[in-house]
């Protein structure tokens, strides 16, 4: 693969060669006398990045007016390269020679044949110097002369630019100064994956390819690692290339690929998703998981349920009640309010008294978790049970959102209030649980002090039921009036310690085993990543809708407690969440996780593991893997109830989530004047505020 001076992808094949066009590998019939010849090399010269063509008995390009030709006998040599004088280096077998060329007329004034000893395998140019490598190391054509500049009968490929000859063996790649072999680089051996196969370097920018993906560095320390179908066509590279805009080529054997960088504010990605969400995302306004009939292709999707309907969902409501706080977009309010009507339906769609539904769907078409369904008095409609306590965070998030930053109208004021009141009556009617239609509690709807308490402190348990339901009565109180939900609340802080509970710090919190509930051990294994994400959706109502000041500040204090276990992970949403309570906020890390936020959100199989320039940890309580967290582009499409330092995983690309997982943080964050836009569109990161 050679990439010219026009940015144009060329492919020798067995085949002759091949373009990219249009975003596909075809045929290179441009130039119609070329196009039925296969070549047996083609090259770039140095410096100009023309394209130089070596057949079978003669050599071409169709630079120069088409000037620069030369024939020979058939079958002599098999490599070519061209410096920036236009003087070309033909090889084949142990011999070259050296072709001399005027560079007015380009025609041929010398040509100087010479045998090396040894076979030759690859030859390049760089600026006027020719280099040849051979079974013992990398050769300068110097005056006729070949002086050796490294020896090393390992190499697996190299490259000369910019001033650095790069080389690779099985351990890993280094680079010396093309002149002399002076050591530029040492050996670094804590690369993504080696032996490097391919090399390019460009614009102070490494590019490397190996059996198992691509890879790239601006500084021979740091790495960006590409693999997987969300990059490439395979992962066995064969070549690897860049053109001038800085993009990178990986070479594979299922084609070619295309590391493009864009230009873009955090508020084009907004753009981006939020067009993607109202394209393909919303089922009855609920947010809907895609799912594809073959992998990656996005023409085969169809949007199911899945057990977290409602959870998901309250993801997009907060992205767009928060787009309204920031911009008064009266069609981010109208669009929020829109998909509150769904949430609205849980209740209705089903026969019982404040019970929310998971979900719901036409009858027939339920996807996930069969058992669970049930039939609506609705005809033509099915319900889905077992209700648990991450649907229950849902509804008090985007009922106070929607209650403090959507300008809600006395009759709208009605309805979220009558949501929250019907769902809190139905849990206090029924001893605080989710009692479903057979009668029994379901199996994660549970608040009781009998099922709370039961729980040592270590098992969080404990901690997160109190502060959810807590969280609930306080909004309750607030939107109602009840005076019941305040005494509700206060009976269960002073009989039950629920405010001790709430309290309960962070470090206590770890693996417990021989807890057991319903047969399962409660406390044994690690952190269920769940579990951060109901916590920091619930702190948010827990501190804005407080009884009083005193206890705002508790728990304005568990909040920054929690959040400081949080920062290995380096979550924007986490960061914004305390930072719109307790004040704190890392803000690196906000900029980062938007930033490198990928844009294809298909749930390919990610690996990881096997990387040789991770730093990996020890197995611990928090399941944090490696010291450093990859950034999202090169780990697997997750959720925000998943670990982000796992390092494999995947839905084989039969899946795609949405990227209210984006549209949330971004939201909040302008919001919050975190991130603010300037008159000419761009923005900035406010650091004025800390």
């Amino acid at each position: 693969m050679v990439i010219d001076r026009d940015d144009n992808v060329l492919v020798l094949t067995d085949d002759g060669v091949y373009i990219v066009l249009e975003e596909q590998l075809v045929k290179d019939r441009r130039f119609r006398p070329l196009t039925d010849l296969v070549p047996v090399d083609i090259t770039l010269q140095s410096g100009s990045g023309a394209v130089y063509y070596l057949y079978d008995d003669h050599y071409l390009t169709n630079a120069w007016a088409g000037l620069p030709y030369g024939e020979f006998e058939s079958g002599l040599w098999q490599q070519i390269a061209v410096n920036a004088s236009g003087d070309l280096l033909l090889a084949g077998g142990e011999e070259y020679e050296v072709v001399t060329v005027n560079p007015t007329n380009h025609s041929v004034e010398q040509k100087r044949r010479m045998r090396v000893g040894e076979e030759i395998l690859a030859v390049k140019a760089e600026g006027e110097q020719f280099y040849l490598q051979t079974p013992s190391g990398i050769y300068r054509l110097r005056h006729e002369i070949l002086e050796p500049v490294v020896e090393d009968s390992r190499i697996e490929a190299w490259s000369v630019a910019e001033g650095y000859l790069l080389l690779t063996n099985q351990e890993g790649y280094y680079a010396v100064n093309p002149e002399d072999g002076e050591e530029l680089v040492p050996l670094k051996t804590r690369i993504p994956v080696s032996p490097v196969r391919s090399l390019a370097f460009r614009d102070g920018k490494l590019w490397a390819g190996s059996e198992a993906g691509m890879f790239s560095s601006d500084d021979f320390d740091t790495y960006r690692y590409f693999a997987s179908r969300r990059w490439l066509p395979d992962d066995r590279v064969l070549d690897v290339g860049a053109d001038s805009r800085g993009n990178g080529y990986a070479l594979t054997e299922q084609g070619v690929a295309e590391v493009r960088y864009l230009q873009m504010t955090l508020g084009d990605k907004a753009d981006y998703f939020y067009d993607k969400v109202r394209r393909r995302h919303l089922r009855l306004g609920l947010i809907g998981e895609v799912r594809l009939a073959e992998p990656g292709d996005l023409t085969t999707t169809e949007m199911i349920d899945t057990d977290n309907d409602g959870l998901w969902t309250s993801f997009y409501v907060g992205s767009e009640v928060f787009r309204y706080a920031a911009t008064g977009d009266p069609q981010a309010r109208d669009r929020a309010l829109e998909t509150f009507m769904s949430f609205e339906r849980l209740l209705s769609v089903n026969q019982l008294d404040g019970f929310p539904s998971r979900t719901f769907e036409r009858t027939g078409f339920k996807v996930s978790d069969l058992e669970r369904w049930r039939d609506s008095p609705e005809e033509q409609w099915e319900w889905k049970g077992h209700t648990s306590s991450d649907e229950f965070v849902a509804y008090i998030w985007l009922a106070g959102i929607l209650d403090r930053h959507a300008d809600l109208n006395e009759s709208e004021q009605e309805r979220v209030a009558a949501f929250i009141d019907d769902i809190m009556m139905h849990i206090i009617r029924n001893d605080y649980y989710f009692v479903d239609i057979d009668g029994e509690p379901t199996l994660w709807g549970r608040w009781k002090p009998e099922y709370l308490n039961s729980y040592p402190e270590s098992v969080v348990d404990r901690k997160l039921g109190s502060l959810t339901i807590t969280a609930g009565l306080q909004l309750a109180w607030e939107l109602t009036g009840k005076e019941l939900y305040r005494q509700e609340a206060g009976r269960l802080f002073e009989e039950h310690g629920y405010l001790e509970n709430i309290k309960i710090p962070m470090e206590n919190i770890r693996s417990t085993p021989d807890v057991f509930y319903q047969g399962m051990d409660m406390g044994a294994g690690g952190w269920n990543h769940s579990d951060d994400e109901m916590a920091f959706l619930t702190y948010y109502i827990l501190y804005h809708y407080a009884f009083d000041s005193e206890l705002q500040q508790i728990y304005a204090d568990v909040i920054s407690d929690h959040w400081q276990i949080e920062l290995p992970e380096r979550n924007s949403l986490w960061s914004l969440l305390t930072f719109g309570t307790s004040g704190d906020i890392d803000l690196d890390s906000v900029v980062w996780h938007l930033r490198e936020f990928q844009l294809d959100m298909v749930r390919w199989d990610i690996r990881n593991s096997h990387r040789g320039d991770l730093e990996f940890l020890e197995d611990n309580f928090r399941g944090q893997t490696t010291r450093e967290l990859l950034p999202p582009s090169e780990r697997m499409t997750i959720r925000y109830n998943a670990n982000p330092f796992a390092l494999d995983g995947g839905r084989g690309g039969l899946r795609e989530l949405a990227g209210d997982e984006f549209l949330l943080p971004y939201w909040m964050g302008r919001h919050l004047g975190v991130i603010v836009p300037d008159v000419e569109g761009e923005e900035r990161v406010n650091r004025g505020l800390f």
